[in-house]
């Protein structure tokens, strides 16, 4: 017997995620995996790698609680919100049973996540406008315990209409958790459902410093939710999710003047983005841009390989979104510097002219 043939069947099947980092290329404008552009300016200050960590550093929870206009005890943090996509499997669905449920083109760890597990996943694919197509969610949910959403949605940018997830909240009650991905949300706060977490209990939002906190390398990200909610992913989180170093870094982003940091960068990527929004439709490669209110920006393009292609060979990594379902021709361009941004446009514009 060899060893692939111990492994678990679904494991064996697996394609696993392809990150940005797996996919490689050699660039020096990377604008394929929705980072900020440029390093942030924290320092270590604790030196007590000797001792384990605290499983919830308190400064963190606190600070977090406070900017997310909530309590402590309805914070949990984990190693990316990635982890908190998970523990909510783990805590939620019975393996080979139950299921979860979400609504393509979206981010594609939520069914990596239940493969892994061995959880059925089911989809019910957005309509024309990617916005949630309710009467077949509801015709999908038995048997589903978890909802993954996530607005802003990534790869189309493009927020939820809140009514529909009101009406999502109902359908969904006393049955599933309705899980809110607002890994975006810092580029457009108003559109967060935080203030709606007293209102329904099966809400849970996931939240991360990886992009507006521009902190992706330091993995850390947070679950908000009841506490009847995170007491149950406090049983199955692991012992010491956040590194020392991690939470060190953490606790400080989270400070006022982190705050004020990471909205000054929100409204300069903001800047660019509008920029961007502005000069891609002028171009000929260029056959529709779509609105965003993240970090990226979603366009068809008329011959989207050889745009990949081209620009990968000038060191310009954009991130290939045509096997996502509805996305054929698609690129999906995260913002960076403004520099970055002139670099990308003239390197368009050259294909445009050929």
């Amino acid at each position: 017997m060899s060893i692939e043939d111990l492994a678990r069947a679904n494991v064996r099947a697996l394609t696993p995620y392809q990150s940005a980092r797996r996919l490689g290329g050699n660039g020096d404008v990377w604008l394929n995996a929705n980072e900020f552009p440029l390093p942030v300016p924290f320092e270590l200050s604790q030196q007590t790698l000797n001792r384990y960590p605290e499983c919830q550093p308190k400064i963190v929870i606190e600070r977090y609680a406070a900017y997310a206009g909530l309590t402590p005890e309805q914070v949990i943090v984990s190693r990316g919100a990635d982890e908190g996509i998970e523990l909510l499997m783990r805590a939620f669905c019975e393996p080979g049973k139950d299921a979860i449920l979400f609504c393509p083109p979206t981010y594609g760890m939520y069914s990596v996540s239940a493969e892994t597990i061995g959880i059925e996943y089911r989809t019910v694919a957005a309509l024309g406008d990617w916005q949630l197509n309710l009467p077949a969610i509801a015709e999908q949910l038995d048997g589903v315990k978890v909802v993954y959403m996530c607005s802003p949605n990534n790869p189309t940018g493009n927020l939820i209409n809140q009514d529909d997830i009101r009406k999502l909240l109902e359908i969904t009650a006393g049955k599933a958790l309705l899980v809110a991905d607002e890994a975006y949300i810092e580029f457009c706060p108003e559109a967060t459902l935080a203030g709606w977490l007293q209102e329904y209990p099966h809400l849970v939002i996931l939240r991360t410093l990886s992009k507006a906190f521009a902190l992706a390398g330091l993995r850390c990200g947070f679950t908000l939710a009841n506490k009847p909610v995170i007491d149950l992913l406090m049983k199955v989180i692991a012992p010491y999710p956040l590194a020392t170093p991690v939470a060190d870094v953490a606790g400080q982003a989270l400070s006022e003047q982190g705050i004020a940091l990471m909205r000054q960068h929100v409204a300069e990527l903001n800047a660019n983005r509008a920029w961007l929004f502005e000069q891609l439709p002028q171009l000929s490669v260029v056959q529709q841009v779509f609105p965003s209110e993240t970090n990226y920006i979603l366009a068809r393009f008329t011959d989207s390989p050889k745009v990949f292609k081209t620009l990968w060979d000038q060191g310009i990594i954009l991130r290939d979104q045509n096997k996502n379902p509805g996305l054929a021709g698609c690129l999906r361009i995260s913002i960076g510097t403004r520099e970055e941004c002139e670099r990308l446009i003239a390197a368009l514009q050259a294909l445009s002219v050929e």
